[in-house]
């Protein structure tokens, strides 16, 4: 899943929400990396209402226009957990990865044999730890 798809099916997690409403919160959650223009987010709605993660909620009139609030089906929650599981996987991955490949640096910084144990609160000797 693509960044964007996964930031606008988050941002439809908490509540419906209309066009601009999404484009504001997927620019909040992405620190402003990710900016949608109009036509790119309302062809990615169209095609999430396609697959059936979301699907239109209400229509309302605001100062002469109308606006289309959009949510999120539960096989769009589906998916969102299952995308968040993922990512959460990977993330986990590569910290691990970095932690194994720290530990050597960090004790040759230190000068010491010093390594976090992984759920360790606090450093632990080489020598007493596991």
């Amino acid at each position: 899943m693509q960044e964007p798809t996964f930031l606008i099916l988050t941002a439809l997690a908490a509540e419906a929400q209309h066009g601009y409403g999404i484009m504001a919160d997927v620019l909040r959650m992405s620190g402003e990396r990710v900016r949608l223009r109009a036509g790119t987010l309302y062809a990615a709605l169209d095609r999430l209402e396609g697959e059936g993660l979301v699907e239109a909620d209400r229509e309302e009139v605001v100062d002469g226009r109308a606006r289309r609030y959009y949510r999120l089906t539960s096989h769009g929650e589906a998916r969102l957990v299952a995308e968040a599981e993922r990512m959460r996987g990977n993330a986990d991955a590569a910290a691990a990865r970095l932690r194994a490949r720290l530990r050597p640096a960090l004790a040759a910084a230190l000068g010491a044999a010093v390594l976090l144990a992984p759920g360790a609160s606090r450093p632990v000797s080489a020598g007493r730890a596991g």
